[in-house]
């Protein structure tokens, strides 16, 4: 489990559209690391749009 303070350190998260444009992974496979417990995640929304937000530190697991 990640620490709180972890989540708001600068460059600390990606999107899943960031993941996707520089290592060319899909939505799909970053649900299914959250579904099997690999990765930390938190939802957010711009302009009425959702993303999930995946820590840095955890891309490479």
């Amino acid at each position: 489990m990640a620490e709180y303070g972890e989540w708001n350190a600068k460059g600390a998260t990606l999107s899943d559209v960031t993941a996707k444009k520089e290592y060319g992974v899909d939505r799909d496979f970053i649900v299914k690391g959250i579904r099997v417990g690999k990765l930390e995640y938190r939802q957010g929304a711009i302009w009425g749009n959702p993303y999930l937000r995946i820590l840095w530190s955890q891309r490479g697991v």
